[in-house]
């Protein structure tokens, strides 16, 4: 097996793209962003990564050129962070998140091929496992960051100036992953750049570890890339069964809602409720730590009871929670009650995250025939990135009648969404026996 030093450099990277993830939607306001423009912000950066994946996963697999294409990404990543950083013209800003977000898709891949390297099949899981936790404490420890910095500096030294230094030291802290990525990457060889796509995209597909990341982010690129990589469409369409294409449909609904929350929400707590950017941080910290420290827990849970009923209660409590940001806001309008409220609020819908993520995978595995698992799987990601990508800019545009009307919708959404997904709890066993009789 090569050395895993090279992670430690990922780490390192992802503490750049956690804190960016919700740096830039608040330098965005900042400079006088619409809510409708933060909308479009979300939803462009929600789509660029699948095409980057797609890219750089077949140049991996072509060439071989693992290593170059990392260092690639990391270059990507940190120009892009330094553009956003140099303007306040909000498109360019709307086009540098896009390169950061292409970037961080475009490695996702890549990365899942070099932490095979050396490694037998059946230890796939487990490297998979390895890759996630350094990503996802290196994105939580970005979100630390970005609260300590806009903490301390904000005061003195006034919000943008604060922003737009972190976001300089963003792009800093994505140059030194890259020169530490280039002295600790394998090298390669000719053994190593033989691809084994189908095992791979099999391994994944049976994995369900599930990366420390931010409920902004909450799919990712490199998914799509392998689980679909052998899509054939008519294959794949003749053994679809009418519960799992009930299941995509509460998908798409319930996801679309994610968007429309998240989409508008840096403007809302930052003009609305006035909160300074370390507030922001903290909240969104203690959202994705939520869903960190209950994603064993959610595991637990779904290995004793129906995955189905389980998700249908996390999104019933997301179809609340949502909302509940806002009459939280009119109940305790910029007191330190509310904040301790919503910061409760926002742990809630981190834990609901949870139980929604891990059961995810166990429906769609359980709903697809085996010959289209991977498939379903792959189709799953694409579609959830779509629709929370569609729902953001749905949500920037109807923050400009009102968040209290943003929030409802959104929790609308998840409530459709729970409703299919309790259908499809209720045909349970009628689902399970399609899904035999069609793979026999």
């Amino acid at each position: 097996m090569t050395s895993d030093r090279w992670l430690y450099a990922w780490a390192v990277g992802s503490v750049a793209l956690g804190a960016a993830s919700l740096l830039v939607p608040l330098y965005f306001v900042t400079i006088g962003g619409s809510t409708l423009l933060l909308g479009v912000l979300a939803g462009v950066a929600a789509a660029a990564g699948a095409p980057g994946a797609i890219i750089f996963g077949r140049i991996a697999d072509r060439t071989g050129k693992r290593r170059s294409l990392v260092l690639l990404a990391l270059a990507l990543a940190a120009g892009a962070t330094a553009l956003v950083s140099l303007s306040e013209r909000q498109w360019l800003v709307i086009a540098g998140n896009a390169l950061l977000w292409f970037a961080a898709g475009a490695v996702a891949p890549v990365l899942t091929l070099l932490v095979t390297v050396g490694s037998p099949e059946r230890d796939w899981p487990k490297r998979f496992a390895t890759l996630n936790r350094y990503q996802g404490w290196g994105w939580a420890g970005g979100l630390v960051l970005g609260l300590a910095w806009t903490a301390l500096l904000s005061g003195p030294l006034g919000t943008e100036f604060a922003q737009r230094t972190l976001l300089w030291v963003c792009a800093g802290v994505l140059v030194a992953a890259a020169l530490s990525a280039t002295a600790w990457l394998p090298v390669e060889t000719a053994a190593l750049d033989r691809p084994r796509r189908n095992r791979l995209a099999d391994a994944i597909a049976r994995s369900r570890r599930l990366p420390v990341r931010s409920a902004t982010f909450p799919v990712g690129p490199g998914r799509v890339y392998w689980l679909t990589r052998s899509l054939r469409p008519r294959a794949f369409a003749d053994r679809l069964t009418p519960a799992l294409s009930l299941y995509f449909g509460a998908v798409a609904c319930f996801f679309a809602g994610f968007g429309v929350f998240w989409g508008p929400l840096p403007s809302y707590l930052s003009t609305t409720l006035g909160y300074d950017s370390g507030t922001v941080f903290a909240l969104y910290l203690v959202s994705s730590l939520g869903s960190a420290v209950c994603y064993g827990g959610a595991g637990r849970l779904a290995e004793q009871y129906d995955v189905t009923g389980l998700q249908t209660g996390g999104l019933l409590a997301r179809a609340v929670l949502h909302p509940a940001v806002a009459v939280v806001a009119a109940l305790f309008p910029l007191t330190a009650l509310g904040l301790a409220v919503n910061g409760v609020v926002f742990v809630g819908i981190g834990v609901a995250w949870a139980v929604i993520a891990v059961t995810a995978a166990s429906i769609v595995t359980r709903l697809a025939p085996p010959p289209i698992r991977g498939q379903a799987l792959g189709l799953y990601t694409a579609l959830s990135g779509l629709a929370s990508g569609v729902g953001s800019v749905a949500g920037g545009w109807l923050a400009g009648y009102g968040f209290a009307l943003t929030f409802g919708v959104a929790g609308g959404f998840v409530l459709v969404g729970a409703a299919l997904v309790a259908v499809v709890w209720w045909r349970s066993p009628r689902a399970t026996a399609e899904g035999v009789a069609a793979a026999d």
